[in-house]
């Protein structure tokens, strides 16, 4: 009986998942570094004598998202709107001037659905409370078992500037 021979067509597998990887490190290596954009790039001269209000340079860079959610929770009345919004006013003020990019909301509730359709009412309310903040963010609604409802956890992803 003859021992089965080497087939090369067997590393084809291996050699695609090798390349795969390669392609997804080039890929993350050529993404520009978000904090670059914060660091000074040296004293600035000065074209006027007297001091005067000092402007933000604008950011350089490209715009990224943080890698760790803003973590706030409300309370509110499933249905009211009102509420809602005062709320989201309230736990995101010292957020005030930054952007959010992606929202995650998990509606507590017993049951699912109701859980889900609570997240969704609060997410229909964030640009209403905030729209220089949420203008164009994109939101999850989600739901996580509770023993009642009106409840909700947000995680909020700001954009790096």
């Amino acid at each position: 009986m003859r021992a089965p021979r080497f087939n090369p067509l067997h590393l084809a597998g291996w050699l695609f998942a090798d390349m795969l990887l390669v392609l997804a490190l080039v890929a993350m290596g050529d993404q520009g570094d978000p904090l670059a954009a914060e660091a000074p790039t040296g004293p600035k001269a000065t074209t006027s004598p007297k001091p005067g209000p000092s402007k933000t340079p604008a950011p350089k860079g490209p715009r990224a998202v943080t890698r760790t959610p803003v973590k706030v929770s409300l309370d509110a009345p499933p249905g009211d709107r009102a509420t809602m919004r005062e709320q989201l006013r309230k736990i995101t003020a010292r957020y005030e001037g930054r952007q959010a990019a992606f929202v995650l909301t998990f509606g507590h509730h017993p049951e699912p659905g109701l859980g889900g359709d609570y997240a969704t009412d609060v997410n229909s309310q964030l640009a209403k409370a905030r729209p220089d903040m949420f203008r164009g963010a994109t939101t999850r609604d989600f739901w996580k078992g509770a023993p009642s409802g009106g409840h909700a956890d947000l995680e909020i992803y700001f954009y790096t500037y």
